[in-house]
């Protein structure tokens, strides 16, 4: 006999990144050689060296125990250093909670800010778990579509003003952002500023891209502007910039308040991170600048590359600034879909199925017509990937 189910699950559904991963292992188990492009997942790199060694060491001097809730004091006076390099400054080692994973800290953000019926803004497309966050909080969506605008903020600035409220708590801010790419120019943000201060809104910042920029691009951090140091909560984590997604580390750094409040749903959850992985942690943001660079300049190269390719075969696609995510159009294939099935849905299943290539739809962020390819693996793989895409008559 099954439970009675509590009717917050109901209101969610399987993240759609992790589904078509399965789904791709499922085929890979069966022997079917798949080009999986569907999480980001950083596959020809490895967590540099000297942060493995950290850990080692970590292990081998006992650091196997509970730590202090909130994070071991040299890993928060390191983030507390970096976040002070990102201009900002208002934030000290009480303001900082380390968690087992960037994942983790929005859930329990979400979790102390959002109460049952209170608005939450997205800017489409928008990462897959922010949505279900929202609704385990209980909390409601008002929703500004950026694909018109290639996935730029600024030119969308008007619809999110026209989207939100007095009644809106919260506005989600991604840059470089997951699925697009897009890194937010300045002017966008000080838009961002301005709807938030006149709304008293509290901005979530989801930097977790920060360090993967192209083309010169900077991402800058909405929480340095002129009156967004007490409103902005900044988050980040070690997966993607060091290759550290298996090690599950993250942090947050906000207002004392909100650290006091979230350090309940903290401490009553996970309690504290790993020990020996946030000794790690301190390694990997003290020493590893060439490690990250190698694997930046790497996901640049692949990015052109894809942009070209995609060219060659007709395809043109908004150019990502940052993050290893591109978008691909496929509103205007031979795929359709059905009263039950999006039709950018439809593509995935066919691209998965018949070509084995997977992707994942653009409808799990938000934005349906299109799909998110991540290209965190080597030239070659993206390579077979796309022409496999052609040669199925998916391009």
């Amino acid at each position: 006999m099954d439970p009675d189910f509590a009717a917050r699950v109901d209101r969610i559904e399987p993240s759609a990144t992790v589904a078509i991963s399965n789904k791709a292992s499922e085929l890979e188990a069966e022997g079917v050689d798949v080009v999986d492009l569907s999480v980001g997942d950083i596959v020809d790199f490895d967590t540099p060296e000297n942060v493995k060694e950290a850990a080692k060491d970590a292990i081998d001097a006992g650091h196997t125990g509970y730590t202090p809730s909130n994070g071991i004091p040299a890993l928060k006076d390191a983030i507390v250093d970096k976040l002070h390099d990102d201009g900002l400054s208002q934030y000290g080692t009480e303001n900082v909670v380390v968690t087992p994973g960037g994942k983790q800290g929005l859930f329990e953000v979400f979790q102390t800010l959002v109460d049952d019926g209170d608005e939450v803004a997205l800017v489409d497309p928008a990462w897959v778990s922010y949505e279900a966050m929202v609704k385990l909080s209980d909390g409601s969506l008002t929703r500004v579509d950026t694909a018109q605008y290639d996935f730029q903020l600024e030119p969308a600035l008007d619809d999110l003003a026209d989207a939100v409220s007095d009644d809106t708590e919260i506005l989600v801010v991604n840059s470089p952002g997951n699925p697009h790419g897009a890194v937010y120019s300045d002017e966008a943000l000080e838009g961002v500023r301005d709807i938030a201060v006149e709304h008293d809104i509290t901005v979530i910042s989801d930097e977790i891209y920060k360090e993967i920029t192209y083309d010169g691009a900077e991402a800058t951090s909405i929480g340095t502007l002129e009156g967004m140091e007490d409103r902005t909560i900044t988050l980040n984590g070690f997966s993607k910039a060091y290759a550290m997604t298996g090690w599950r580390l993250g942090y947050y750094a906000a207002p004392e308040s909100v650290v006091d409040q979230a350090g309940k749903i903290h401490g009553h959850s996970v309690t504290c991170a790993v020990n020996f992985v946030q000794h790690a942690g301190v390694e990997a943001l003290e020493n590893t600048d060439e490690a990250v660079e190698e694997m930046r300049s790497a996901f640049e190269d692949r990015r052109d590359m894809l942009v070209d390719l995609f060219a060659e075969y007709g395809k043109d696609v908004p150019t990502p600034e940052g993050a290893f995510y591109i978008m691909l159009p496929v509103a205007d294939t031979r795929i359709d879909g059905d009263d039950d099935q999006a039709q950018d849905v439809a593509w995935a299943e066919e691209a998965i199925e018949t070509a084995h290539v997977a992707t994942v739809p653009g409808s799990a962020f938000g934005t349906p017509g299109w799909v998110r390819l991540a290209y965190a693996n080597d030239e070659e793989r993206l390579r077979e990937g796309v022409e496999r895409l052609a040669e199925h008559d998916l391009l």
